[in-house]
């Protein structure tokens, strides 16, 4: 496959930002949230969301927040690649559910931004999932790591918090 018929997918609800969502996002409270319903696909034989599904949603709640909070040229020369995932798992979604994902950022270095995401039911008071992830970031010309900077810390809203 070319790199032009590489498409960005998972992007969990394309509506727009509300001024100031998005940004400073490093704690449960401050997290960029999403409400996703789960598809048929979405659930296995004991009848709620597969495990490999909630990894899924980590992903897409990563790229959302990406590409809502940074400039078109920003998405454009860099990309982020999963280097480990950590996940637990709690509470199951069942049919007729809904999910909240919520993400926020944790310590950096070097190239490397930890991002955490939580998964749970509206209202719930315990998560159905949440992950840590371990991401790096590279230039999408040279695939080489790019350090977390000073501007990469101010499109995340992070700088002076982290």
């Amino acid at each position: 496959m070319d790199d032009g018929q590489i498409g960005v997918t998972g992007i969990i609800d394309h509506k727009p930002l509300a001024p100031g969502e998005g940004v400073g996002c490093i704690s449960y409270e401050t997290a960029l949230m999403r409400t996703i319903t789960p598809r048929a696909e979405d659930f296995d034989e004991l009848g709620h969301v597969n495990n490999v599904v909630y990894l899924r949603w980590v992903q897409e709640m990563a790229v959302t927040h990406w590409h809502l909070i940074s400039p078109a040229e920003r998405v454009a020369g860099e990309v982020w690649v999963a280097l480990k995932h950590t996940i637990e798992y709690r509470d199951p979604i069942e049919p007729g559910e809904t999910a909240e994902i919520r993400t926020w950022l944790g310590p950096y270095k070097g190239p490397r931004f930890e991002r955490n995401v939580d998964i749970r039911k509206p209202g719930a008071k315990r998560f159905s999932a949440r992950a840590t992830t371990e991401w790096c970031r590279l230039s999408s010309v040279t695939r080489r790591p790019l350090r977390i900077d000073d501007e990469t810390l101010d499109v995340f809203g992070v700088k002076g918090l982290l």
